[in-house]
């Protein structure tokens, strides 16, 4: 519905803004332009009366698609895009778990030392008093 609504919102614009582009200004007349006065200006209009009613048509049926587009779309979407993380399971990764690394416990740091990573003993026994 919504898709259907937006095609005759754009059919419709593009259609209006063709039919003023054809339509007649009025004070548009040879005339006029160089200050002599017509009396066309305000008498007979010829065939612009059709073309003022197309208009007319035209414009209302944009206004109507617009705010029609404007209802439905207030309307829609209700839900926060947020809700629907707290009812997902959380994604679950295949990559290894490092085991934990054992801190040192130096009584002094020199400064610019190179710190060494620790043993592969020190984090078997880490790991196993953690079991414990």
């Amino acid at each position: 519905m919504e898709t259907l609504l937006t095609i005759l919102h754009v059919v419709v614009c593009l259609f209006l803004v063709g039919i003023v582009l054809l339509q007649h200004g009025k004070g548009a007349d040879i005339g006029a332009t160089f200050g002599g006065s017509s009396q066309s200006l305000f008498g007979s209009e010829g065939p612009l009366p059709l073309l003022n009613k197309i208009t007319t048509a035209a414009a209302i049926i944009f206004m109507l698609t617009s705010v029609s587009l404007a209802y439905i779309s207030s309307h829609t979407g209700t839900e926060s895009v947020m809700s629907g993380l707290a009812t997902e399971k959380p994604v679950q990764t295949d990559k290894a778990v490092s085991p934990p690394v054992a801190e040192q416990t130096a009584p002094e740091k020199k400064e610019n030392a190179p710190v060494a990573a620790p043993s592969a003993q020190a984090v078997e026994e880490t790991a196993k008093e953690k079991k414990e």
